[in-house]
């Protein structure tokens, strides 16, 4: 059975910085391209950042670009968001998900076989 499993979420100023981990079993998960998703109240669910399979590509939404940080390690089975400089519009419930895929990054939600729980962010002003 697959588990995503996240943690790291919590309450933060704005300026602060906060890393998420996402802990995968029941996957070979050196095979799976991984992503971060976040959904803001009221919002759709909206991607943040996906990273390939060795963990040497990266892909990130704009409005994350140079504050956000997505790596992996395929030995401990982990996904890891470093998030800094946070804006009270990064405050969402932020979800791992996983793709059984040979593709260098995926963005879209249905693209995506497997999903976490989520955590939350809350970004004060």
């Amino acid at each position: 059975q697959v588990q995503l499993v996240e943690s790291g979420g919590g309450l933060v100023q704005t300026g602060g910085s906060l890393s998420l981990s996402c802990a995968a079993s029941g996957l070979t998960f050196s095979s799976y391209v991984m992503g971060w998703f976040r959904q803001a109240p009221g919002k759709e669910r909206e991607f943040v950042a996906a990273i390939n399979r060795s963990g040497v590509m990266t892909y990130y939404v704009n409005s994350v670009k140079s504050r956000f940080t997505i790596s992996r390690d395929n030995v401990k089975n982990m996904l890891y968001l470093q998030m800094n400089s946070l804006k009270p519009e990064d405050t969402a419930v932020y979800s791992c998900a996983a793709a059984l895929s040979t593709a260098y990054f995926l963005t879209q939600m249905d693209e995506y076989d497997y999903w976490g729980q989520g955590t939350q962010v809350t970004v004060s002003s």
